[in-house]
């Protein structure tokens, strides 16, 4: 077992909510005699109290329990402190209970607000709304003793000093969900109280092989940098950070060893996006092509400093839109491609179609060389180091979900097999697939590793995943995919404008001033200002619907064809204009001029 990295002051990991009507009180219940911390509903000052103010007729509190103090975010008038109330033990990181976020609680510091300008009161409403939206936020994980934010070989890397840091000063910054909500109470030197908190996945089984207990998990860390929504959040930034970056560990434990791999996924690496415009797949846009190789380069020397040596694995069509993006990737990285840099594309959909993924084989023979010579983590039953990972794996397709889900599974299942050889467990021929339960349970493991990752982006589990989950694909899993893309399609054009407004206000790549606002929705008139896309979309289907019928009944009489053609006409009529102005039916995010 690792040793433990115990930091110079411990989270609470019991707390007590006192609300009174000036002020909040948290007090740690977890046995210490420490100070209670005090939130001022005014003015949202801090300080440390020993007490528990005293309560009266006039001063009633409500008392709640809490579990973690996520941070505090300052709007035009009132500040708004979040909390965790309600959390569940998940399983453990190396020995660590880790817990995932089922609730948290906005608690307004906004008294001061009776004293502001009706505009302020206003655009702090709308503000507030953001902050309700970011509230349901899905995919949080934390735990009081270790850092959930390190990989096991970063965490096996860290000095003597860096451990007894609070874990908050040991977190990697971009993968810290809440980094920028620690800010505020960071200047306060409240270190028991600041919890780091990781968005992503956490699943983990234990299986039989033989007598012996297997212990897999699988951890998801989404970064920060350029977080998002499917449609807002594309390609990457001027800085070359990129939108659905995760990183993926793997870590396997059995007869005391513990093994970890690496992988991550994240877009195309150079700046291009995809508007909505009630399409079902709007265009995609190159941004400032001349400013691909650079953008690219910054990426990947990102990588190369974090990770080591980089495949970049590229999944896209070869054909059509995609194939303008894939074109474009690989002109930007052929200038740079190194004996620590490689760029393989492997054209998903027309080597493997939409059933054939045991032809991911096919890609593993391409690179099996580099995973055989960058390696994995190695850990004996004495914590002492016998390999470490080189090198890492980067996959990605146009979302980096559904193709890309199912090709790093098979690459995590060779890597596990080639583990499990290595401690002497599996023979040479042995497979994860001579297992029937520990397959079942990998596969579930790695689908719903997928499907997290997919609705925090995409709002909707991951397509192709009965291909991850039963080794096949299914009448039932294609029926899901159909399913689950029209929620996508919904998600994307109706509900993510505002949701990437609020992920933007929690990430800090919006800061709120007096002087800045949200932007108001735009003026419509004549047609625009009556249509709205679910009622042109009823008189589009009735438009239909009518022609139908008419042509139904055109060989009784003959008039019935003059209303057919008038009824196709309207729906073509009013579809043109839907699909013309598509993009102001869209939900369209609203905040403007980011941090950055």
């Amino acid at each position: 077992m690792m040793e433990r990295a115990e930091s110079c002051q411990k989270l609470y990991t019991r707390l007590r909510l006192w609300e009174f009507p000036d002020e909040y009180v948290i007090e740690p219940t977890d046995g210490s005699s420490a100070s209670s911390l005090s939130i001022n509903r005014v003015d949202a000052s801090i300080k440390l109290v020993d007490a528990i103010p005293e309560c009266s007729a006039v001063r009633v509190p409500k008392i709640q329990a809490i579990f973690g103090v996520v941070g505090m975010l300052k709007l035009v008038a009132g500040s708004y402190l979040i909390v965790i109330t309600e959390h569940e033990c998940v399983g453990s990181y190396l020995g660590h209970p880790i817990f995932k976020v089922v609730s948290m609680r906005i608690l307004p510091c906004d008294h001061s607000l009776k004293n502001s300008s009706p505009e302020q009161k206003k655009v702090e409403s709308e503000f507030y709304g953001l902050l309700k939206v970011a509230e349901r936020t899905v995919g949080l994980f934390f735990s009081y003793e270790t850092n959930l934010t390190l990989s096991a070989q970063r965490l096996n890397d860290l000095g003597d000093e860096s451990k007894l840091l609070p874990l908050w000063r040991q977190a990697e910054p971009r993968f810290l969900w809440n980094n920028y909500m620690l800010e505020v109470l960071i200047d306060h030197k409240l270190d028991p109280f600041l919890l780091p908190v990781v968005q992503g996945s956490f699943q983990n089984f234990q299986a039989a092989i033989g007598k012996e207990i297997v212990d897999v998990t699988l951890i998801a860390r989404r970064c920060t940098r350029r977080n998002g929504t499917r449609m807002w959040r594309r390609g990457a930034d001027p800085d070359g950070y990129v939108a659905n970056f995760v990183e993926t560990e793997q870590i396997v434990q059995m007869n005391g060893f513990i093994a970890s791999f690496v992988q991550v996924r994240g877009s195309m690496p150079f700046l291009w996006e995809q508007i909505v415009d009630l399409t079902y797949k709007p265009k995609f846009e190159i941004v400032k092509p001349e400013e691909a190789p650079r953008v690219a380069e910054r990426h990947f020397l990102d990588l190369r400093k974090k990770y080591g040596a980089v495949l970049a694995i590229d999944l896209v069509n070869t054909t059509g839109d995609e194939g303008r993006l894939s074109a474009k990737f690989a002109s930007s990285v052929e200038p740079i491609q190194s004996d620590d840099l490689r760029y393989i594309h492997f054209d998903f959909h027309k080597i493997c179609g939409h059933v054939h993924f045991e032809r991911l084989s096919f890609l593993y023979d391409q690179i099996a060389d580099f995973l055989d010579k960058n390696g994995y983590l190695l850990l004996n039953d004495k914590g002492e180091k016998m390999k470490e990972q080189l090198g890492v794996v980067r996959t990605n397709c146009i979302d980096c979900l559904d193709r890309t889900n199912v090709t790093q599974s098979m690459i995590g299942r060779k890597m596990m097999e080639l583990q499990l050889r290595r401690i002497g467990v599996f023979a040479a021929e042995e497979t994860i697939s001579s297992h029937p339960n520990l397959d079942e349970k990998y596969k579930i493991l790695w689908a719903n590793h997928g499907d997290d990752v997919s609705i925090q982006y995409s709002g909707t589990p991951a397509l192709k995943g009965d291909f991850v989950r039963f080794g096949k694909r299914t009448v039932q899993g294609i029926l899901n995919d159909f399913y689950n893309a029209l929620g996508r399609y919904y998600l994307n054009n109706f509900a993510d404008g505002t949701k990437q407004d609020a992920i933007d206000l929690l990430q800090g790549h919006y800061i709120v001033s007096v002087s800045r606002d949200i932007t108001p929705p735009s003026q419509k008139g004549g047609l625009e200002s009556m249509a709205n896309f679910p009622a042109a979309l009823c008189v589009v289907s009735l438009g239909l619907f009518l022609t139908i019928l008419s042509l139904g009944q055109a060989r009784y009489d003959l008039r019935y064809l003059f209303f057919s053609a008038l009824w196709a006409t309207i729906s073509l009529g009013v579809a043109a204009v839907v699909k013309e102005n598509g993009r102001i039916f869209c939900n369209r995010p609203r905040l403007h001029k980011p941090r950055h």
